[in-house]
C-alpha cells in the first residue's frame, strides 16, 4: 500500500511550514520526498521550540515537536546552495525529478542559479510548486511572509476573536497550513495535465492567496452585498442559533441550520418557535444577543452531558469542545487513523498526527481500503546523505 503518487520524485527545497506541508502530503500519498537542508543548521523550524523531545543521548540530539509535525515520510540530504559541486548534485536531483517545491522570497532560487528558466532547461517535465507570502508579482509581491503576519493582512484576524476590537489569530498556523495544502492541489493538477502535454509547468500560490481563498461568505457579503465581516466571538453572524452555549458547569456547541431544526430544539426545551422575534433564520439573527440569552437560560441547570443527550435525542447537532489530549485519545480520531505510529531513528517509537485522507477501492464484495498504513518518522539532518549520493552517482 504504497500510495497513489508512487514513483514520483519530489525534491523539498521548502522550510518552516507552508512547504513542508505539502511536501509532506505528497509523501503520504505515496511520493518519494527528499527534502533539502542547509548543512549544520537544518529546516528553521529544527530550532521552533520548546518543547522539545530528547533522546537518551542528550540535548545534543534533541528534535523539536515543531519539525515533527510536518516533514513525516521524507529523506533528508544537506546541501550548500552556494556550493558549486553542491549545486550539481541539486541539478541532477531536478532531472530525475518530477516536482520541486521552493518557498524562497520571489527572485531568490533564479539569484542561486535555478530560476524557472534553467529549471525548465534542465527537465521540461517538472512541476514546480513556488509558495510565497504575498504573491510572485504586484506592489508588494516581494514581502517576506509569516502566517500571522498574512492572517491580519488577509482579513482573517478581523473576523477571528470575541469581537471587532479585540482581533485575534487563528489558534494554528492556518495560513501556512492552507497555502500547503492549495500548492499540493495545484501540483497534483499540474501532474495531471503533464500526461496529456508531456511538459511541466510552475503553480504558484501565496499566504495571502490561501487565506482570500477561504474567506467564503464572509467575502462574498463584501464583494456582492457590501458589508464588512467582524469578529462576533462563537456565534455564527448568518445563522442563530449557532454557536457555543453555556449550561451548568460548562458548555456546549449547537448548530440550528434550518427552521426544522429550529422546532425541534424548541419543542425539546419547551420554547415557542414563534415568539417574536423568533420566527424565521433572518429574525434571530437580528435578535441574537436575546437568542443567546433565551438559550443560556433554559440551559442553566443542565450539566453539559445531559444537554448533549438531549440535544442528540431531539436530532440537534451538537458537541463539546475538547481540549487537544480529549481529541488524541477520542475513539472517533483513532478509528479514522488519525494517529500513525513510526520509529525515529534517535526518539525511538513515537505516535504522531496521521493523514487526513483515506482510500477505498470498491468491489463484489464491498469496500477495500488501501489507504497507506506505513508511515516514516520525521528525518533527523542528513540521514539520507550518502544513500542519495551514492544514487545519483551510481546512474551517471
Amino acid at each position: 500500500m504504497s500510495g497513489p503518487l508512487d514513483g514520483i520524485l519530489v525534491v523539498d527545497l521548502t522550510r518552516a511550514l507552508a512547504g513542508p506541508h505539502a511536501g509532506m502530503m505528497l509523501g503520504d500519498l505515496g511520493a518519494r520526498v527528499i527534502k533539502v537542508e542547509s548543512p549544520g543548521t537544518g529546516d528553521d523550524t529544527r530550532g521552533w521550540g520548546p518543547p522539545f523531545v530528547e533522546p537518551e543521548g542528550g540535548q545534543a540530539d534533541r528534535e523539536s515537536t515543531y519539525f515533527l509535525c510536518t516533514n513525516r515520510n521524507k529523506e533528508s540530504i544537506t546541501l550548500d546552495l552556494k556550493d558549486d559541486g553542491d549545486k550539481e548534485l541539486l541539478r541532477e536531483l531536478v532531472r530525475r525529478a518530477d516536482v520541486l517545491l521552493e518557498n524562497f522570497r520571489p527572485g531568490t532560487l533564479a539569484r542561486l542559479g535555478f530560476g524557472t528558466d534553467v529549471l525548465e532547461q534542465l527537465n521540461p517535465r517538472l512541476v514546480t510548486l513556488a509558495i510565497s507570502g504575498f504573491g510572485h508579482d504586484g506592489p508588494e509581491g516581494g514581502r517576506a511572509g509569516y502566517d500571522q503576519i498574512a492572517q491580519g493582512e488577509a482579513g482573517l484576524m478581523s473576523l477571528t476573536g470575541p469581537g471587532p476590537d479585540d482581533p485575534q489569530r487563528v489558534g494554528v498556523p492556518i495560513g501556512d497550513l492552507l497555502a500547503g495544502m492549495y500548492g499540493a492541489y495545484g501540483v497534483l493538477a499540474a501532474l495531471v495535465e503533464r500526461e496529456r502535454t508531456g511538459r511541466g509547468q510552475v503553480v504558484r500560490t501565496s499566504l495571502l492567496a490561501a487565506i482570500v481563498g477561504v474567506h467564503a461568505f464572509q467575502g462574498t457579503a463584501w464583494t456582492v452585498a457590501g458589508q464588512i465581516g467582524r469578529a462576533q466571538g462563537n456565534h455564527h453572524p448568518s445563522i442563530a442559533p449557532y454557536g457555543l452555549f453555556h449550561c451548568k458547569g460548562g458548555s456546549v456547541q449547537l448548530s440550528c441550520g434550518n427552521e426544522s431544526l429550529w422546532r425541534r430544539l424548541c419543542a425539546e426545551f419547551g420554547l415557542d418557535p414563534e415568539a417574536p422575534g423568533m420566527a424565521t433564520n433572518g429574525d434571530r439573527v437580528g435578535n441574537r444577543p436575546q437568542v443567546i440569552e433565551l438559550l443560556e437560560r433554559t440551559f442553566a441547570d443542565i450539566a453539559p452531558e445531559e444537554l448533549l443527550a438531549r440535544l442528540a435525542a431531539a436530532g440537534i447537532p451538537a458537541g463539546k469542545v475538547r481540549s487537544i489530549d480529549e481529541v488524541y485519545t477520542w475513539d472517533q480520531t483513532l478509528s479514522q487513523g488519525l494517529l500513525v505510529d513510526v520509529e525515529h531513528a534517535t526518539l525511538g517509537p513515537l505516535q504522531l498526527p496521521g493523514p487526513p485522507l483515506r482510500f477505498f477501492t470498491p468491489g463484489p464484495e464491498g469496500e477495500t481500503e488501501t489507504t497507506r498504513r506505513d508511515h516514516a518518522a520525521p528525518p533527523v539532518l542528513g540521514a539520507s546523505d550518502a544513500a542519495v549520493r551514492a544514487w545519483l552517482a551510481g546512474d551517471r
